[in-house]
């Protein structure tokens, strides 16, 4: 049997009445650089909606002809990531009023957390938790610190409201801790404070769990040390 592809008069002939489909034509140098051009282009499009963290999560799927693509675009978004990072660094408490709220709070702008304490001086607590604010400022810079006297952000709020604390993701209430009960009084310490923020999301912590539950597990501790043992109150009864 003649083969179709070869290149003879009777396939000529056969192509020209359309018995034969036309021949392809090889694609020289050029058009073959061209289409590997296009394919990557297209390759790099469906990476195009991927943060960091997503291309991380479907690094298995990708074929290795896709590794160079997928690497030019994981370099460029950490490159527009470390930009962001730079800009938004904040580093310390900024003090506001009721009309920097929406500038402030409500356009803080894309992937930025606030954290704002509501405070009226002459309260302890109040001050107490500035302090510790500034301390987390400065150990947190992207995420934003503000606060505020509360009667001048929120007219009429109430001082047994005080202190209070609000949470914002990109203008979005995540978390409120309101009222001196809310964070223990006076006792409260930085780390305690560091760990509440932490599990609504506006910063993120190296400390590995709750410095409260430490200082509970040890106070326990401490009132079964001094609870006599079973062995102890028997011996106590053979007395009497």
């Amino acid at each position: 049997m003649q083969d179709p592809n070869e290149d003879t008069e009777w396939n000529d002939i056969l192509r020209r009445k359309g018995i034969l489909p036309p021949k392809e034509t090889p694609k020289d140098d050029e058009e073959e650089e061209e289409e590997l051009a296009r394919q990557q282009q297209s390759v790099v499009k469906t990476y195009e909606s991927m943060t960091l963290d997503e291309l991380e999560e479907n690094e298995d799927e990708f074929g290795e002809e896709d590794e160079a693509a997928i690497e030019m675009y994981r370099q460029q978004r950490l490159a527009e990531w470390k930009a962001t990072q730079i800009k938004n660094v904040f580093k310390e408490v900024v003090e506001i009023s009721g009309i920097d709220y929406i500038k402030e709070v409500n356009k803080a702008g894309e992937g930025i957390w606030v954290v704002l304490h509501l405070y009226k001086q002459g309260i302890p607590l109040c001050t107490l938790i500035n302090q510790h604010l500034s301390a987390l400022a400065r150990k947190f810079p992207q995420t934003k610190f503000l606060k505020s006297i509360s009667t001048t952000c929120i007219p009429n709020y109430p001082d047994r409201n005080l202190p209070t604390i609000f949470v914002y993701f990109e203008g979005e209430m995540k978390a409120q801790f309101i009222g001196p009960l809310v964070f223990g009084g006076m006792n409260l310490k930085l780390e305690e404070l560091e760990w509440r923020l932490s599990e609504s999301g506006a910063v993120k912590t190296d400390l590995e769990e709750n410095p409260k539950k430490q200082i509970e597990d040890k106070l326990m501790s401490s009132i079964r040390s001094s609870l006599p043992t079973r062995k102890d109150s028997d011996s106590e009864d053979e007395d009497y």
